[in-house]
């Protein structure tokens, strides 16, 4: 085993006890035809909802928030023997659907940590990364520190900034795909609804606002690279950059891109933070962030749930604490990379935001177990679902804010930087 995989000693006996997949395509080299998209319709609010794709009739769900839902599901997530099954369980649904959907999990993770990966990483770390200030008091009266990023998350035991996590991004990322659009008769199909739609919808944007073309790109909370790589494809004039403030993340995204174009890197990788990325002001033509604020889609260490890996589920903030920053720091972090875009882009450029729909009809009628679950490793779920988008694009200077239902689950925010 590698240098710096010690924490992933019990893997190999992992991987083995998983059962050998089934599946009927090549995953690394089925290229993906022209995706089916529907279109969207103005509403009489003057917000724009996808064909086909329904909203429901709250502003958000019901279990999210202070309400008494929501305060009984964190009630039960605060308890340790009952988190630890429900952790398991949520892993389980997003195995359960990979077999079920014939993706290949065990061998994509296995080939990932068996690959020559962990050299990518040597490479692209950069120990000068400034993380954010985190020292929150928790309730055993302590601060947290770096040390903390090993702490459980996203139902991994030892954190996001693991190999483990970053081996089965990709694989997480098809199986929530499927769950998004469980109708599809593929994994291909899928993405073709859920890639396309979000795509079609940042085409459709700059076209009709900016004189431009899209020459840069930047991809805030890139994760494993899977986001990037269909910028990439879809803008192939573009110099795509994908960004992420976990290493070992950006170093299976460079590993893989080396792979898939033979030894060389068609996209820009860079070990960095969101909120304060250290690039030139006006250097881009379209900031993207898909599946950061709320949920770990491809289970991730992103930018505004920084403070959310740093923070076990299991551990509360001292509430006595004025201006305790648990709930501050996701909406704080959120606020930054709104900022951060709008230095980043040219005049003229669009930014892109994909995340969960508050308003979503499935998000808002999920069954007790499954947002039970979701929560369960989405401690700071609430705080996203509480934020208002639009209102904070418009605050820094953002102009034609739209918001589009693009899949089932997911919206889809597009504005522009004023000439």
């Amino acid at each position: 085993m590698a240098p710096g995989i010690t924490k992933l000693h019990n893997v190999n006996a992992w991987l083995t006890s998983c059962p050998k997949l089934v599946y009927r395509d090549s995953w690394a080299q089925k290229r993906i035809a022209s995706p089916r998209i529907r279109t969207a319709a103005a509403s009489s609010t003057g917000s724009e909802v996808a064909e086909g794709f329904e909203e429901g009739q709250l502003e958000r769900p019901k279990w999210t928030g202070e309400t008494p839902l929501s305060r009984l599901v964190a009630a039960l997530i605060s308890f340790k023997p009952l988190y630890s099954v429900l952790k398991y369980g949520a892993r389980q649904v997003i195995i359960s659907t990979a077999e079920k959907s014939n993706i290949p999990w065990r061998d994509m993770t296995q080939e990932i940590l068996e690959s020559d990966v962990y050299r990518e990483k040597d490479f692209i770390e950069d120990h000068s990364v400034v993380y954010p200030d985190l020292s929150v008091r928790i309730t055993e009266g302590r601060s947290l520190s770096n040390a903390d990023y090993l702490n459980p998350f996203h139902a991994y035991d030892e954190g996001n900034l693991s190999w483990l996590a970053a081996a089965e991004a990709e694989a997480a990322t098809m199986s929530i795909a499927k769950r998004a659009i469980p109708n599809a008769s593929s994994i291909e199909e899928a993405n073709q609804i859920l890639r396309g739609n979000w795509l079609q919808e940042i085409e459709n944007h700059h076209k009709k606002y900016s004189n431009s073309t899209i020459s840069d790109i930047l991809d805030i909370g890139c994760s494993v690279g899977v986001s990037t790589r269909y910028l990439s494809d879809k803008f192939t004039s573009a110099q795509v950059t994908g960004l992420d403030l976990s290493p070992y993340f950006v170093a299976v995204a460079q590993y893989k891109d080396k792979l898939r174009n033979q030894g060389k890197n068609s996209i820009r990788w860079i070990h960095g933070n969101g909120e304060s990325t250290g690039l030139p002001s006006q250097s881009f033509d379209l900031v993207s962030i898909s599946y950061v604020f709320s949920h770990g889609h491809n289970p991730p260490t992103r930018y505004c749930t920084m403070s959310r890996s740093l923070i076990s589920p299991r551990q509360k903030p001292d509430q006595n604490r004025e201006g305790s920053q648990f709930h501050e720091c996701p909406e704080r972090a959120i606020r930054n990379i709104i900022k951060e875009a709008f230095r980043l882009l040219r005049p003229g450029g669009t930014f892109a935001l994909t995340d969960n729909s508050p308003k979503s009809k499935i998000l808002q009628e999920l069954p007790p177990v499954l947002f039970t679950l979701m929560k369960s490793t989405e401690p700071f779920l609430d705080e996203y679902y509480l934020t208002d988008i639009d209102a904070a694009l418009k605050q820094v200077g953002f102009v034609n804010v739209h918001s589009v239902l693009t899949d089932p689950r997911h919206v889809t925010v597009t504005a522009t930087v004023p000439y």
